[in-house]
């Protein structure tokens, strides 16, 4: 495929067939096709080659590196190939073929255009070199238009095969009939047609420019487009191509592809993992920059969850595979991404409809204007110029390239950012979405329970050495009296399982610093209430506040600063008597408050639906500075919000990660999953946040608007392009070899302006803030971000 037309041709051919839809992706060479079952892949590519074309069945993305030859050109681009010739022979042909072209065109352009260098009979010279050029080197142009003549089309190709052949046939007119033959003929230097008829001219190097200009420009295309392309690319290299594994007490280096769920295997220091899986032994930090878009190392340890592509940075790993091949998060990137850069944006099938007629009209047009010149009393040699002007100018690919170049580069930038997007209409909801309702728990929050404040009874630690006084946490306590608090409260804890207890036992492990925790004994669980049991001789009970009578003010007070807070406390008693208080929740992610800010600077309204308590909602909305809040609501309530939201003419986007978020994701306008999440919700989304960073939503709402603003000034161009250049065409006002360069120019121009979004970076205010009221200026890389 070379243009829109040919795009619209096996389209329209694809959905003739019953219950058959077709997306087809110029830059990418690849069609999305959705076919009954009774219909097979075989009968598909039938019909695509009845169109005059080839094709094969593309590879199933079963592993990343599946993916890895999407964005080559389509084998088959040129006519003589095969479906199962290579991408790197075709590459060879085409430089080759453009370096012999140019090679034999340079003499003929130079000659042709410098009459200082015109010698006697140089005009004959220039038609042998010419006549090469016009049947070797346009010859893959001519044998696609008598391929789509026999199929009853017209392509850009049948426009560039007819401006070379009535270019040459008159030259050769001139040369053996008009008298342009004759010895000492010269030509004037002149990038207009010339309409006088005083001299036989030749238009030898519209002959040679025009498949030279096309054969270069297409070249510069091929490869600008697997730039933009280059995000399948850079995914497959992060799948790792093999990996130790420990079989039969021998460890032993095996293909990646032979590994199984279950088994065990080996991640040396800088070394990729090599699937998805938890970590059985070993710590280490785990750079997912390249896979999620996460900027920091993140720290792994027993029982860690670890994603293939990560790159070991520190230690020793030995982890259990949990999914190989295309179940893992890699395989899952690299098919929304593919998938995403199948889509098309209303305006671009508009612009397909219109190439689908473009090349037709504009033959009528070229045959228009060349009776009407001839009609008019015009020189032939006037006429016959503008005529084949009219068929070089055109230029329906860069109407096919707007949207799918710009799409590829989007996306690569989008995964390499942490942003997946499903296709091009997402993308457009998410440009034109007014109001963004989000959920609390793993979304605003990290999800993960953790000790917020330890809190120690001043009258209860009056014994404690006062030197060995400072700040402990956001609560601000004694820092010997809380760490021994913490370690009798976790000492205890270890015999629950309940949540609360097991942030308070990792808490006090981080803080004991590799020193074990004292072993419990005689250790009861009430329900309801608490814990208890002896340690190092004392009896600690950990229980819920319950009647707060005997309990100090202080500790008091520090109940009521958490239930505020949404937090949950936990009273901790020594021996019997109350000595400190423990707050335990959920803890706001570190840019949730930047993230709402930034939505709301981007003309976004934030609304709070979760079905936690409505404390701590209005606590975490407080924090974010939302005023809108739906708490203790249930699947079915964050659904019928949606639907109420959208009844009153707001366009909806739905942020959450669980399964109770997965119907309001899929009754929203646009659904916006963490990549954290369940894959329940992760189905049900549109959007996919990777990276574990909340400010990747207004990131993602910025791509959006931008990738749109380029698809938008691609066709504009591209529309813009041909109104202006086809009617100077018509009255003679442009030379075929300029027509030429201009149309080639006007594809790269198309695919170049796509190109700009992949150094894309999300600019974001300057003022950064860290809660209502407070900001702080912008760190130098911030601001340069």
């Amino acid at each position: 495929m070379t243009c829109a037309a040919c795009v619209g041709r096996v389209e329209r051919k694809l959905g003739r067939l019953d219950g058959v839809s077709a997306t087809v992706n110029l830059a990418t060479g690849r069609a999305k096709v959705s076919h009954p079952a009774a219909l097979s892949v075989a009968d598909l590519v039938t019909v695509v080659e009845a169109a005059g074309y080839a094709a094969r069945p593309a590879e199933p993305p079963a592993r990343p590196g599946g993916a890895a030859d999407t964005a080559r050109p389509a084998p088959g681009r040129e006519p003589d190939d095969g479906p199962s010739a290579s991408g790197e022979a075709n590459e060879r042909r085409e430089r080759d073929r453009l370096l012999i072209t140019a090679l034999l065109s340079v003499p003929v352009l130079t000659l042709s255009m410098v009459p200082g260098w015109q010698f006697r009979n140089w005009q004959w010279l220039c038609f042998v070199l010419a006549a090469q050029v016009a049947v070797w080197g346009a010859w893959p142009f001519h044998q696609r238009a008598l391929r789509g003549l026999r199929h009853g089309t017209a392509t850009m190709d049948t426009l560039v095969s007819l401006g070379v052949t009535a270019s040459f046939a008159w030259s050769a007119y001139a040369l053996f009939l008009g008298g342009a033959g004759r010895p000492g003929m010269a030509m004037p230097l002149t990038l207009l047609p010339s309409a006088s008829g005083d001299v036989a001219g030749v238009y030898l190097e519209a002959t040679v420019g025009v498949p030279l200009f096309v054969l270069a420009g297409r070249r510069l295309e091929a490869r600008a487009r697997r730039g933009t392309g280059s995000a399948l690319r850079a995914l497959a290299e992060l799948a790792a191509k093999d990996v130790t594994v420990r079989r039969g007490g021998v460890e032993r280096r095996v293909p990646a592809d032979d590994l199984a769920v279950g088994e065990v295997f080996l991640v040396r220091p800088g070394e990729r993992v090599a699937t998805d899986g938890t970590v059985v032994e070993g710590g280490s930090a785990l750079d997912l920059s390249l896979v999620t878009g996460e900027s920091r190392p993140v720290e792994v340890g027993p029982g860690s969850r670890v994603t293939g592509g990560a790159v070991n940075s520190g230690g020793l790993l030995e982890v259990r595979a949990d999914a190989v091949g295309a179940d893992t998060q890699l395989a899952r990137i690299t098919r929304l991404v593919e998938d995403a850069q199948t889509g098309k944006a209303a305006v671009q099938r508009l612009a397909d409809s219109v190439a689908a007629v473009f090349v037709p009209a504009v033959i009528a047009v070229s045959v228009t204007v060349l009776g009407f010149w001839l009609g008019a009393g015009a020189d032939p040699q006037a006429a016959i110029t503008a005529a084949v002007a009219v068929l070089v100018v055109a230029c329906p690919c860069a109407l096919g390239l707007a949207t799918p170049t710009a799409l590829l580069a989007a996306t690569g930038r989008g995964a390499r950012l942490g942003i997946l997007v499903s296709g091009v209409e997402a993308l457009e909801r998410l440009r034109k979405v007014d109001t963004v309702v989000l959920d609390k728990t793993g979304t605003l929050t990290t999800g993960r329970m953790n000790v917020t404040a330890v809190t120690v009874s001043a009258d209860a630690d009056a014994d404690a050495d006062a030197d060995a006084r400072a700040r402990a946490g956001a609560g601000g306590h004694d820092r010997v009296g809380a760490a021994e608090v913490l370690r009798l409260a976790a000492a205890v804890e270890q015999g629950s399982e309940h949540p609360l207890a097991r942030a308070i036992v990792a808490h006090a492990r981080r803080q004991a610093d590799g020193h074990p925790l004292p072993r419990p004994v005689r250790f009861a669980a009430v329900p309801g209430s608490g814990v208890s049991a002896l340690v190092d001789g004392e009896e600690v009970a950990v229980t819920r506040p319950g009647e707060l009578g005997g309990v100090p003010d202080d500790l008091r007070e520090a109940v009521r600063t958490a239930e505020t807070a949404g937090h949950t406390a936990v009273l901790v008693r020594v021996g019997g008597a109350p000595r400190a208080v423990i707050s335990v929740g959920d803890t706001l992610r570190p840019d949730a408050y930047r993230a709402v800010e930034h939505l709301r600077r981007l003309g976004l309204r934030p609304v709070l639906a979760t079905g936690d308590r409505e404390a701590t909602a209005r606590a975490i909305a407080g924090q974010l500075g939302i005023t809108e809040i739906h708490a203790e609501a249930l699947p079915e309530d964050k659904a019928a919000l949606v639907t109420t939201l959208q009844g009153h003419g707001s366009r909806v986007a739905v942020v959450g990660d669980g399964v109770n978020d997965a119907a309001a994701l899929a009754a929203a306008d646009l659904g916006i999953a963490m990549g954290g999440g369940t894959d329940v919700a992760i189905g049900a989304a549109d959007v996919t946040l990777v990276r574990e960073d909340i400010q990747a939503l207004p990131d993602a709402v910025r791509l959006a608007r931008h990738t749109l603003a380029t698809i938008r000034a691609n066709l504009v161009w591209a529309f813009g392009y041909n109104l202006v250049t086809l009617p100077l065409a018509a009255v003679g006002r442009l030379n075929p070899m300029v027509a030429a360069a201009a149309m080639s120019v006007s594809s790269l121009l198309v695919v170049g302006n796509s190109l700009r979004l992949r150094a894309w970076n999300p600019s974001r205010p300057r003022a950064l803030g860290h809660g209502p009221g407070r900001t702080r200026t912008a760190t130098p890389w911030e601001a340069a971000s």
